[in-house]
């Protein structure tokens, strides 16, 4: 499919803009207040005597609509990251400030369930029809990390092991229970190691079907230990790389994992509600997985998250003593507003199949604009896509730089951030899309040799 077959967004509005730049980034003003965040916000594994400049190649965001952000200096940017992806409808989508504006005023936090609100159960009501099988049951969070702790927890308790099969350059957040599964770059892991789960197994990330074998076979040989009772999988690596598994893995690994009774985990906190191009991108025909993470797009830049499953697993957590998985904003009225907003648009405006034929011939584009660029590579599902550099440790960050003086917004993955990663919002307009491709490769030009 060509761009021009491409349908235009339902809904045509403000904020679909080129880029226009005043001048070069960072701007005064951006550089002012970076300087008070280096000298108020913890470094962040960024060493305070290295002679880099507070905020270099940065800017601070001001202000922003549908997909156009503009920072403190007046500059306009395309916003091709939409915050890591969780901006599925773009920034200051009407229908959803019509809902935060409706439940402001209504009821801002309820009491957990003690005493829960409307919007909660309605929430839970409408992820439960989402699921295959509707007797599925809801335990809500505020980030993915919340709901990939859940999964771990239920995991635990149904299946009474500990162990966890986790992916090499896997991210699924940084709480204790995510963080020992986080195979993205071991310096998360190493500061705590002795307070994280010990029985966690990394295995490579399938590239290829030949790869997914020699994966599956490790996979089988770790189960059979007994001590495994999580497999945990992102369906299309996020920060790893925007790594794409072969069509097959997924349901084989479930297979593999379910005959040792063990569960399997999809994180589609990145790659569910359309942004890989299908509500759920580890459906698969008649398969599902036990338990699925949903988060960032979810309240459309609003904090909440939600882990789905089975009913029959879900019980597990009716125990004695009691035991609980919750925190007093956890389903808040406000996020869970927000939320059935969110997927109202996704279903009303059919945002999972744009981005499905948008990312399609985006990534076709990409591909025509960096052939012949030995080791470079773009590949992805939907709107989430990477363009790997290649051996070239920093090469996505100075991309991201170099693409940001452009007047565009990314973000980098991979391991040794190598990868440059595209997540507009599912809404961007096409042209802006169109705009980028020449603006990446005059920016592949300056950067990358």
């Amino acid at each position: 499919m060509s761009f021009s077959e491409i349908p235009p967004p339902p809904e045509e509005e403000p904020g679909q803009d080129a880029p226009f730049l005043r001048g070069r980034t960072p701007g005064p003003q951006s550089r002012s207040w970076l300087t008070r965040a280096a000298r108020t916000g913890a470094p962040m594994g960024k060493r305070r005597d290295s002679g880099a400049r507070p905020g270099f190649g940065s800017i601070v965001y001001a202000s922003a609509k549908g997909s156009n952000v503009l920072d403190v200096d007046g500059n306009r940017y395309v916003d091709l990251a939409a915050g890591f992806g969780a901006l599925l409808l773009g920034h200051a989508h009407p229908s959803l400030l019509r809902t935060l504006e409706f439940q402001a005023g209504r009821l801002l936090q309820a009491l957990g369930d003690v005493y829960p609100s409307e919007p909660k159960i309605a929430l839970m009501d409408r992820l439960v029809e989402l699921h295959p099988n509707h007797a599925a049951q809801v335990i809500f969070g505020q980030s993915g990390a919340d709901a990939v702790s859940a999964a771990l927890k239920t995991a635990v308790l149904h299946t009474g092991r500990s162990g966890v099969i986790a992916f090499e350059g896997a991210y699924h957040g940084l709480s204790y229970g995510p963080l020992a599964a986080c195979g993205l770059r071991a310096g998360y892991r190493e500061p705590f190691a002795e307070q994280l789960n010990r029985q966690v197994n990394f295995v490579p990330y399938p590239r290829d079907p030949a790869g997914a074998e020699v994966v599956l076979q490790r996979v089988r040989q770790l189960l059979e230990s007994e001590s495994i009772g999580a497999v945990l999988i992102e369906p299309v690596l996020g920060r790893g790389g925007c790594l794409v598994p072969p069509g097959s893995f997924l349901p084989e690994l479930g297979r593999a994992t379910r005959e040792r009774g063990a569960l399997l985990i999809a994180d589609e906190i990145w790659t569910g509600l359309g942004r890989a191009g299908r509500l759920f991108h580890s459906r698969r025909d008649d398969f599902f997985p036990d338990l699925v993470c949903l988060g960032k797009g979810l309240g459309g830049g609003v904090p909440i998250s939600a882990l789905l499953g089975d009913s029959r697993i879900m019980g597990a957590w009716a125990r004695e003593p009691e035991v609980v998985e919750t925190s007093t904003f956890a389903g808040a009225p406000l996020s869970c507003a927000c939320a059935i907003a969110t997927l109202d648009v996704i279903t009303r405006e059919h945002l999972p199949q744009r981005a499905a034929s948008l990312g399609e011939s985006f990534r076709a584009a990409l591909a025509e604009a960096v052939a012949g660029r030995p080791g470079v590579e773009v590949r992805g599902e939907g709107l989430m896509v990477g363009i790997d550099l290649g051996e070239r440790p920093g090469a996505g960050q100075a991309l991201q730089r170099a693409l940001l003086e452009r007047g565009y917004i990314t973000s980098t993955g991979g391991g040794r951030r190598e990868v440059l990663v595209l997540t507009p919002p599912l809404t961007i307009a096409e042209r802006l899309l169109q705009g980028f491709v020449p603006e990446l490769a005059a920016a592949l030009r300056s950067t990358v040799p």
